[in-house]
């Protein structure tokens, strides 16, 4: 007889001979008594750091608010007069410092704490990620309610401009987001795999804009975290091009809430970025 085992083992992380994505204890004893988490990165020094608003005092005593950093950006802001407290705050924002980032491209490693929650908060059972180069301006628990809640949803993500990964990819090699060559790769592969070139899904666009991601930290979540980070490793970084790709390979995740783009410019005040990134040079 068959006997069927109901874990399964999936590769979930990053690596580097180095090390890496290392935090104080102090940073980790905060991290690991969090139970619903806003969370933001900015490394390489390339974005300030927005403070929230428009949240409650409810949310304010029951939400973690963590910014990421690497000592880049802390050298930057400091420049600026932007010294982190000796409670390692400033505003609203708990500052983390991480030292010896694994990758050299910055973007891969601001997706760590992006697809990552899971593992830097793991007694969390809800997150809101932010991208630094914008400002949440909204209360989290009601974001929650509407976005999650009310929807019967466990993930959370706004709809792109665009619809196809195909079309995408034209526009990320047109704007010089990743060669010609790297996005051909991913793309043929994606076509060996069967995917469509559909500009919807289940109703809705294909594509998402990911910078804001609300959700559940569920097994199924979390595994669809993992796959899409372990993706954009595998290929370039630019995540709405594997985003769908994950989304239609894990069939048995169903309940996405893919909210349109006023919804997204509801929930966050687009600041852009500040300067140009500085690479990690390891």
């Amino acid at each position: 007889m068959c006997q069927v085992n109901e874990t399964a083992v999936v590769h979930c992380g990053f690596y580097s001979e180095k090390g890496g994505f290392k935090i104080s204890d102090d940073d980790n004893n905060y991290m690991q008594a969090c139970k619903i988490v806003v969370s933001t990165c900015a490394f390489g020094g390339g974005d300030d750091l927005y403070q929230p608003i428009g949240m409650s005092d409810v949310s304010l005593r029951k939400v973690c608010y963590v910014a990421f950093w690497d000592e880049i950006t802390r050298a930057a802001q400091e420049a600026a007069g932007r010294r982190i407290s000796e409670n390692n705050m400033i505003g609203k924002w708990r500052i983390v410092v991480v030292r010896d980032l694994p990758f050299t491209d910055q973007r891969l490693n601001s997706k760590i704490p992006k697809m990552l929650g899971h593992r830097l908060f793991p007694q969390a059972r809800y997150s809101i990620w932010v991208d630094s180069k914008s400002q949440f301006r909204r209360d989290p628990l009601r974001v929650l309610e509407a976005l999650l809640w009310r929807t019967k949803s466990t993930l959370a993500i706004s709809e792109h401009g665009r619809g196809s990964i195909y079309e995408e990819g034209k526009a990320v090699v047109k704007k010089n987001k990743a060669t010609p060559e790297e996005v051909e790769v991913q793309l043929a592969q994606y076509r060996s795999d069967g995917f469509p070139d559909d500009k919807m899904f289940n109703g809705k666009k294909a594509l998402a804009e990911s910078s804001v991601i609300v959700r559940e930290h569920t097994p199924l979540t979390n595994l669809f975290m993992c796959l899409w980070f372990n993706e954009v490793v595998r290929f370039t970084s630019r995540d709405q091009l594997s985003f769908p790709y994950i989304l239609r390979q894990l069939k048995v995740l169903k309940n996405v809430n893919l909210f349109p783009t006023c919804t997204r410019k509801d929930l966050v005040n687009s600041m852009g970025h500040n300067r140009k990134v500085k690479p990690l040079i390891i």
